[in-house]
């Protein structure tokens, strides 16, 4: 049974009250339409209506709708009310808010993003925390920021991985000393991670996967092999040639 949100109804006319019953319909389509409703006429009377929907909407297109519909109300009653957000206890909640965040880019929203976020234990909070924290870093907060990212690296399953090297390779070069000294790690998934991510901010045409293959050879084989072994290949090739 899909959970429902209550819908704070005190929004003035009849029409408004029956746009906001509709955020919690059954059908997600009628609950889309009646958030880009809200989106493209902007009442800041639906601010605790969406936000509230935000913390339970299953449906991830609805809920991409409702941070919309949130960006076109004023941040100055929007930001304190998502802040609050981010304490609750609910993580689509939290991550929701997040992703909010990210969608105003408001930059003084970077002090709300902290080490713990970028380190919370649920998958989809903390990749989202990685996502708005690099929208929203000030430049002389940057090297910062990287060495607290590079602490993941590893965790998760390759779409974490993927948006972890994202946010790392978006942040610049630098990110650089931190990868390289997570490239010496002895936990071979970190280093791998490090390297792979490295080869990307140094190429982001590279694939992710490919990426991924590359940098583990390298620590499988230990730089210098690797580096010996890529040589007796070329050669090999010229040769061949």
């Amino acid at each position: 049974m899909q959970e429902v949100a209550p819908i704070n109804t005190s929004i003035g006319t009849p029409q408004n009250t029956r746009v906001a019953n509709a955020l919690s319909a059954d059908d997600s389509s009628v609950r889309l339409q009646a958030a880009l409703t809200v989106g493209s006429n902007p009442d800041p009377g639906f601010l605790e209506p969406l936000v509230e929907r935000c913390a339970v909407e299953p449906d991830f297109f609805v809920r991409d709708m409702l941070s919309w519909a949130l960006t076109r109300l004023s941040p100055e009653i929007t930001l304190p009310r998502i802040r609050r957000e981010l304490d609750a206890e609910r993580t689509q909640a939290r991550s929701q808010a997040l992703h909010t965040l990210s969608k105003i880019g408001d930059k003084c929203a970077w002090a709300w993003i902290t080490r713990d976020m970028l380190r919370d234990a649920d998958d989809e909070v903390a990749r989202t925390a990685w996502r708005v924290a690099v929208v929203l870093v000030p430049e002389d907060e940057k090297e910062h920021l990287a060495d607290i990212l590079v602490t993941q690296l590893g965790r998760g399953d390759r779409d974490m991985r993927l948006s972890l090297s994202r946010a790392l390779v978006d942040l610049g070069d630098v990110t650089e000393p931190a990868l390289e000294r997570a490239a010496a790690n002895p936990d071979p998934a970190v280093a791998t991670h490090a390297r792979a991510t490295e080869l990307l901010r140094q190429n982001p045409e590279t694939g992710f996967d490919a990426a991924i293959d590359e940098a583990r050879r390298v620590v499988t084989l230990g730089p210098e092999r690797a580096a010996a072994a890529e040589a007796a290949k070329a050669a090999e090739e010229v040769t061949d040639c």
